[in-house]
């Protein structure tokens, strides 16, 4: 089950705002008030029937205005679910979009728009596989969930842009949110590709411990790092930010991708141009296709009624009983 309109469930907080004005004003005494000593021999006297029952119309005003809320918020269950098994491999895309990646070292356009033009490319020739996006910076984001529509996730990467998440280069983190979308599927088939040109600097669980998990289920990761030649031509127009050239992979960055790499069994590799990383992406090729089980959900029905009819049978039995059976003098 989802709901449609999660925002509307922030109008809880008007039937708990009611109850507790309420509950408080029953808990006051009134400013204003006539004594009247004739009547004290009334003291021990038991309440009547109704003066019992009265209490229960708070009850059912606060429960019948909860039950709008989740009528307007329109839950629904799926309804037209399609199993669909295919043979594919099933990959997953770790994409850095940190402010680094606007280096123009990789002609023409910088790091991430080469990156995502070959991803595009990549993924317009994986007819048959499931494919997936995790965008990250200082955080992550699940861009797209593993999804066999090469056509959809290709305009999903075309949105993607530099400024979209706060700066920083969160690759545990990344790893971690791809590892959890290929948890449950054939290990052999499942892949994740980290594309950055930086080194872990924030987020939980580190690096490592991302990988030794890929590699305790088998799922491999193939990491792509991204980096400017070891010579560059005075005359080329580098200079991205500032005034000051594109940052390098250090060796010790290299090591640790080297590293996650080879723990889980994938591969690193350098790519310093867009050729190179055309290249490396077509390596991805030989992995074997798996037999794999799809749940596509075309529909949802509402179930809003389930919620409506109730709300407004408890209300209209709250307004009937304060105006007849139930009713108080001011």
């Amino acid at each position: 089950m989802r709901i449609a309109d999660p925002l509307l469930l922030l109008l809880f907080f008007v039937p708990l705002a009611y109850a507790s004005h309420g509950w408080v004003r029953r808990r006051r005494a009134p400013q204003n008030h006539i004594n009247f000593p004739a009547l004290m021999f009334m003291a021990d006297a038991g309440l009547s029937r109704r003066a019992r029952w009265r209490p229960l119309l708070v009850p059912l005003r606060v429960t019948g205005l909860v039950l709008m809320v989740i009528a307007l918020a329109r839950p629904q269950r799926p309804h037209d679910v399609q199993e669909t098994r295919l043979r594919s491999r099933n990959i997953m895309v770790a994409l850095d979009i940190s402010s680094s990646m606007k280096a123009g070292d990789f002609q023409p356009g910088n790091r991430l728009e080469v990156a995502r033009r070959v991803l595009n490319e990549f993924v317009q020739q994986r007819e048959g596989d499931l494919i997936g996006l995790v965008i990250f910076a200082g955080r992550t984001f699940l861009q797209a969930p593993l999804t066999p529509d090469t056509d959809l996730l290709g305009e999903t990467i075309e949105r993607v842009d530099i400024g979209m998440l706060p700066d920083g280069t969160a690759i545990g983190t990344a790893l971690a949110m791809s590892l959890n979308q290929l948890k449950d599927l054939p290990p052999k088939a499942s892949v994740i590709v980290l594309i950055t040109d930086g080194a872990n600097n924030t987020g939980k669980p580190s690096p490592f411990a991302a990988a030794e998990a890929a590699r305790s289920l088998g799922v491999r990761i193939h990491a792509i790092g991204l980096s400017t030649a070891d010579t560059i031509q005075a005359d080329r127009d580098l200079i991205w930010r500032w005034g000051r050239a594109p940052a390098r992979l250090t060796r010790s960055d290299e090591a640790v991708l080297a590293r996650i790499s080879s723990r889980t069994g994938g591969l690193f590799y350098r790519a310093t141009d867009p050729q190179a990383l055309r290249h490396i992406m077509s390596e991805i090729d030989p992995l074997e296709r798996q037999e794999v089980l799809v749940h596509e959900t075309r529909d949802y029905q509402e179930l809003y009624l389930l919620a409506l009819i109730p709300a407004l049978v408890l209300l209209a039995l709250e307004l009937g009983l304060s105006a007849t059976w139930l009713r108080a003098l001011p």
